[in-house]
């Protein structure tokens, strides 16, 4: 008789192995039927019925069915849709829109769950059980950050209701299964698998997206992705498409977020996020080289900027230390920071390793609470002085022109008046309106110093650039071969 073949265990050592040969002999894997599963969880979940005026209609759709390019490896830019939507009918005599999304129940006494793009500019929701009962809901609490709700239904009866899974448990290949109410047709399964994890499609600053296959429409957002136990493992939330229907590419809160976020609406209505207050961004080869760093040390998050007086200022985090580690969790890129500092409670420590002028470094931060709104004034003149280098024409940062760019009296440093064509700073993207704030790490404050830094730089090979556009601060990478440092 012949021995039983199998795979590799998951991270075992694959050299010089026919794993499809090996697959192979597997033989054929017999599919489950999901119907006892469709069974026992279909009752706990709910269709949603919003009404909203024309005008929050239009601002729904506005915000749910843009079209943006979200950072989806692959894609291109002219077919990339991100699409957030629920189903919205025509408008009835009384000038009402009716739109119709998903939900499910978390427990016996009402609450619901859903997405709060759902019930964002709802004047009246309704809940619409699988028996057909319909029943007025209170919206308890919403995040925006990560687009969920927590709605309430008052009924006498208890009611059937699923519970949370370990979205962290999730493996790329496991088997999903989404329902909810695509179309406004009403209890509606899909299967599929999950994709990929970790997804970040630029929705908010705790992006950690499942991606699955299972098909989801207009009027899916809101509604559960459950795993083969019966456990919502996400909430279906945005799609993926050119043409406003199902490509087989859907992304969903995982449960281990949703449940957090959950947890506070219950308590308080509202979601506390910890902060630090540092701006964040990964570390590509140009600025692993400038930082002087190897490639195999290059990971972490690296500090593009710190508010003033924040959490961060007062641990001593500076522009262009690089993040490693928090709370004992490896930092290996700039998504895991995050969700790591928003679940910890406001007023804890969290200890920080730090990698500053290649050493690293141990600092402990207090957890502050993230403001709601942060705002800046602005000043207003012409500028003043002007230089060049590298194809830049550079200028004072001027009163006027901080009115004009809205820049706040926080940001220092030199801003970019024109790009030469063809020049190495155009095709790194700099644009006009930039604000050069550092170059390798020294603050700048004149055209002229900040021109005289870039040739040096450049005859060097390498310049580390502090750059704020449009209010975001993030350093960016330059390598110049064969220029001198020519303006």
């Amino acid at each position: 008789m012949g021995r039983a073949q199998t795979l590799p265990a998951q991270g075992a050592p694959t050299e010089g192995r026919n794993l499809s040969h090996e697959a192979q002999k597997l033989g054929p894997i017999a599919l489950p039927s999901l119907a006892p599963l469709a069974h026992r969880v279909l009752p706990a979940v709910v269709n949603i019925s919003v009404e909203m005026s024309e005008q929050a209609a239009i601002e729904e759709e506005g915000e749910g069915s843009s079209e943006v390019s979200p950072a989806i490896p692959g894609g291109t830019p002219f077919d990339q849709f991100l699409r957030r939507f629920f189903e919205n009918p025509a408008p009835n005599p009384a000038q009402q829109i009716t739109a119709l999304g998903s939900g499910f129940i978390i427990d016996p006494v009402g609450d619901i769950v859903t997405n709060n793009h759902v019930v964002a500019h709802a004047s009246k929701v309704t809940i619409i059980l699988q028996d057909g009962s319909r029943h007025p809901a209170k919206v308890v609490g919403r995040d925006q950050k990560t687009d969920l709700a927590l709605l309430k239904i008052e009924t006498d009866k208890k009611l059937p209701f699923v519970s949370w899974g370990n979205s962290d448990e999730v493996k790329v290949g496991d088997w999903v299964v989404a329902v909810g109410n695509p179309f406004g047709l009403g209890g509606t399964v899909t299967a599929g698998i999950v994709s990929a994890l970790g997804r970040n499609i630029d929705e908010g600053p705790y992006d950690d997206f499942l991606q699955i296959d299972a098909p989801i429409n207009r009027g899916n957002s809101g509604g559960p992705t459950f795993d083969l136990s019966g456990q919502v493992i996400g909430i279906n939330t945005a799609i993926y498409s050119p043409s406003g229907g199902s490509v087989g590419i859907g992304f969903a809160v995982p449960s281990n977020i949703a449940k957090h976020v959950v947890d506070q609406l219950k308590a308080r209505g509202k979601v506390d996020w910890g902060w630090l207050g540092v701006a964040i961004q990964n570390i590509t080869p140009p600025i692993a080289k400038s930082l002087g760093l190897k490639p195999s040390e290059a990971h972490g998050a690296l500090v593009a900027s710190v508010v003033p007086n924040s959490p961060a200022a007062k641990a001593g985090l500076k522009s262009g230390d690089v993040i490693t580690a928090a709370g004992g969790h490896q930092i290996r890129n700039v998504h895991d920071l995050p969700r790591l500092v928003a679940e910890q409670p406001i007023g804890s420590k969290l200890d920080l390793t730090i990698d500053r002028n290649g050493k690293s470094q141990a600092i402990t931060a207090d957890i502050g609470a993230m403001p709601e709104h942060r705002t800046a004034a602005a000043e207003a003149g012409a500028p003043a002085a002007t230089a060049s280098a590298l194809g830049l024409e550079l200028g004072s940062l001027t009163p006027q022109l901080r009115r004009q760019l809205k820049i706040g009296p926080e940001i220092s440093g030199v801003v970019v008046l024109r790009v030469a064509a063809n020049s190495p700073t155009q095709a790194l993207g700099l644009e006009p309106g930039d604000i050069i704030m550092s170059i390798d790490r020294q603050p700048v404050a004149a055209p002229d110093e900040a021109a005289a830094r870039l040739k040096k730089a450049a005859a060097q090979g390498n310049v580390l650039l502090l750059l704020n556009r449009h209010g975001t601060t993030e350093f960016v990478g330059l390598s110049v071969e064969g220029n001198g440092g020519n303006g």
